[in-house]
């Protein structure tokens, strides 16, 4: 597919084609330095889920529920480490400044739009749910929303064991 190419698979459901730095929604976050910054928080981040869920996986009493929540979003960020670090090595032809970049400075490939409604609410005309994201992206906010929904009860029992 070429940058912005999309694919209808229904009304409200498209493969759709585009590159971004590498934060959600699209946006940037200071140039290169910044870029660098963003990456190396990832690999901290991962790094530090990595050892909380294998610290959580010994203790008897953590819920499977917690563990999936925290895997899901670890696979997630690991998964647009892996993009944001290959891509523009792997496939030069990569959109920004038009030359292949360096290790650890690659775009995040996303490619799920569902565009469910568009609207017009005094003035402001947009489309609802529009934001193109990627199966790392859906990882990371599935969960999150997981976690905070049918979890919140273990993440709240541990914050009266530290006081």
């Amino acid at each position: 597919m070429y940058w912005h190419e999309s694919i209808k698979i229904t009304d409200w459901f498209y493969i759709y084609f585009t590159e971004n730095n590498g934060m959600a929604f699209g946006m940037a976050f200071g140039g290169v330095a910044g870029k660098l910054i963003l990456s190396l928080f990832r690999i901290a981040l991962s790094a530090g889920l990595i050892w909380w869920i294998s610290k959580l996986y010994k203790k008897q009493d953590t819920p499977t529920g917690v563990l999936v929540g925290l895997t899901l979003i670890t696979a997630g960020a690991i998964g647009n480490i892996i993009d944001c670090f290959f891509y523009g090595l792997i496939w030069p032809e990569t959109t920004m400044a038009g030359a292949p970049f360096a290790f650890m400075f690659g775009q995040v490939v996303d490619m799920f739009y569902f565009p469910l409604f568009d609207y017009d609410f005094w003035g402001f005309k947009g489309t609802f749910f529009g934001a193109v994201f990627n199966f790392a992206d859906a990882c990371v906010t599935c969960g999150a929303i997981y976690l905070l929904l049918f979890q919140y009860k273990f993440f709240s029992k541990e914050d009266k064991k530290i006081e």
